[in-house]
């Protein structure tokens, strides 16, 4: 790929412009060399890879205002054709676009860098100070935990003006113009307060190159309308939504989920039982039973057994109150800032990230069967001990008793939020139960401009489900239901709800459940890693990670805290790794001199705010 990141990528709204073209026009990739085979010995045999990305599928984008209007516009400053994390080369962006959607020319990393400061600077004076965070002091907003920042962005002062003014008409020229201010996630989740990925974000140091936000708002969808869900005890008792009868029932079973492990007697009898029936029995209100099981618990209502929504709602119950009211955060600039946050760590210590690379085939040993190399499209032999694999690389071939899942993912563009309030920068996570029996609930994350993912006066929206149809087909329904498609003269009904101005529906392959064993052929030092799972959270990627690692350096220490700078002791020969705290890293440079070598691969680089 031209981009970094796979199918964890962000894009600018050109880039994903390219990236929408390039997934529907699925070419083949040729071999550049056609003598790499001369490159294969007699006693080694190869284990070809595919040429062609199948992941993204059933690609299809539309758009709601006048496209014509925006033939010559070109995405503002955009001055340099180098990839950046995530943004289709500009080979792609450089071509006019079908259907009248030019993507323009995309920018480096470093030419945004300006323009992304300038948008945050404005807010800390007013929004208040950061404050430090232990387990002691967990109702905070933002975190530094140890020598590691977790730097939470903040909810804009409350001078904003109440969306309850028409709202702001924006035209496609002007997404195009503003299409750096976009960040556009192919994989839609949230971090869990308490999750792996935070966890281990701390742990590493990893989270110095990050920023992130509170969700601020976790909403529900009942009899065709958008409310909010109480979560906390003050939301609770302050809810008007719910009588004090209701609000009792509430905090008693929410009390009981907390510690349900002690209680065996009240829940062993309905274990075979689906969760939303064990609701029924506990005398909640049916508004309760909704809020639970679609917006706490947030699982399924036909598949859920009881015992798994009880640790699904344990599990919310305990993230709420470490950086928020809610259980998520969300990372400023996208979810596509994690990979790229730890491409830099690995960047500062040697770590090499190759763009536009293809492989051609992996060399195997005839009698050890084990991996000994790869040849690239140049016809060069690169050697190693052990070769990870995403599996979209792995061909037909390897894959012969592989049944993958597939994810429906819709991502909209709209002029204002899906419930308003007198805030306009909220982050929400909405979970619309099924239309159709046998159909998932669909999941919808709505972000602001103030998570740096879209232009002022509109709303970024992911739509995700595990798919059964197409992804249009699968998400059309729950979007219909929230917005307004319409792009003739609306009704009096369309016009309460938010205007999309821009869509994009496509189906990526969920290999997360895949055994290794389900592979062909695959030699034992070769280790496939899936792409991104339908879960909201990071658990199965990190869970993978660590697996993968364990079983290539079962003495080492996953992740360990990367050292300070100023803890970092020089000697003649490069830096002292025991003084350094780390351990069996002899090429390990100094931090100085791979800083510059990292920031010149700018893509892997962070915002200079945090190069401190």
């Amino acid at each position: 790929r031209n981009y970094y990141g796979g199918n964890w990528a962000s894009f600018s709204f050109s880039g994903l412009l390219s990236w929408i073209k390039e997934n529907q026009q699925k070419t083949d990739t040729g071999d550049d060399c056609e003598d790499w085979r001369k490159l294969i010995l007699d006693n080694e045999e190869v284990i070809s890879l595919s040429k062609k990305d199948k992941t993204i599928q059933n690609v299809e984008d539309f758009c709601f205002g006048d496209q014509d209007s925006a033939k010559d516009v070109e995405e503002a400053g955009a001055l340099s054709k180098l990839p950046v994390f995530g943004a289709t080369g500009a080979e792609g962006a450089a071509e006019e676009s079908e259907e009248g959607c030019p993507p323009p020319e995309s920018a480096d990393a470093e030419s945004r860098e300006p323009e992304k400061a300038a948008d945050t600077e404005p807010a800390s004076a007013a929004e208040g100070k950061d404050m430090e965070i232990t387990s002691e002091n967990e109702d905070s907003q933002n975190t530094a935990l140890g020598d590691s920042t977790l730097e939470l962005g903040k909810t804009e002062t409350a001078s904003s003006e109440i969306s309850a003014q028409e709202p702001k008409k924006i035209a496609y020229s002007q997404i195009v113009r503003e299409g750096r201010r976009f960040n556009v996630d192919l994989v839609s989740k949230l971090l869990y307060s308490r999750g792996l990925l935070i966890d281990l974000l701390i742990k590493s140091n990893v989270s110095r190159y990050a920023d992130f936000k509170n969700v601020t708002r976790i909403l529900a969808f009942r009899d065709g309308k958008v409310e909010q869900v109480p979560c906390s005890r003050a939301d609770v008792f302050n809810s008007r939504q719910l009588t004090m009868v209701e609000k009792r029932m509430l905090m008693k079973f929410l009390t009981f989920c907390l510690d349900y492990e002690q209680h065996p007697d009240e829940y062993q009898d309905y274990e075979t039982s689906t969760f939303a029936q064990f609701l029924r029995t506990r005398k909640l209100t049916p508004s309760l039973q909704h809020f639970i099981l679609h917006s706490i618990a947030m699982v399924s209502e036909t598949d859920c057994r009881t015992l798994e929504g009880l640790k699904a709602t344990k599990k919310f119950l305990q993230c709420l109150g470490r950086y928020g009211n809610t259980p998520f955060l969300f990372p400023l600039y996208g979810q596509g800032e994690i990979p790229q946050c730890f491409c830099r760590m690995c960047a500062v210590f040697g770590g090499i990230y190759c763009l536009r690379h293809p492989v051609q085939c992996l060399v195997v040993d005839k009698g050890s069967g084990r991996c000994k190399a790869i040849v690239d499209h140049f016809g060069q032999r690169i050697s190693a001990k052990y070769f990870i694999v995403e599996d979209s690389y792995l061909s037909d071939n390897v894959c012969t008793n592989v049944h993958y899942r597939q994810i429906s993912r819709a991502v909209l563009i709209t002029d204002r939020s899906v419930l308003t309030t007198d805030s306009e920068q909220q982050v929400s996570i909405l979970t619309v139960p099924p239309m159709e029996l046998g159909k998932p609930a669909v999941c919808v994350i709505e972000l602001c401009s103030s998570t740096m993912t879209c232009m002022k006066d509109t709303y970024l929206v992911h739509l995700t489900c595990p798919s059964t149809n197409t992804a249009r087909e699968d998400l059309e329904p729950a979007v219909q239901k929230l917005f307004n498609l319409s792009t003739e003269k609306e009704t009096e009904n369309e016009l309460e709800k938010p205007k999309v101005l821009w869509a994009v529906y496509f189906n990526m392959r969920d290999s997360s459940g895949v055994d290794k064993n389900s592979y062909s052929g695959l030699p034992s030092n070769v280790y496939v890693c899936s792409g991104p799972d339908s879960a909201l959270g990071n658990d199965c990627a990190v869970k993978q990670a660590e697996t993968v690692f364990r079983e290539m350096f079962p003495t080492e220490e996953f992740c360990p805290p990367s050292p300070n700078p100023e803890d970092i002791i020089y000697d003649e020969d490069g830096i002292a790794p025991e003084e350094a705290g780390l351990s069996n890293s002899p090429e390990t440079k100094p931090e100085t001199s791979v800083e510059e070598s990292s920031s010149e691969s700018s893509a892997a680089a962070k915002k200079e705010d945090n190069e401190e």
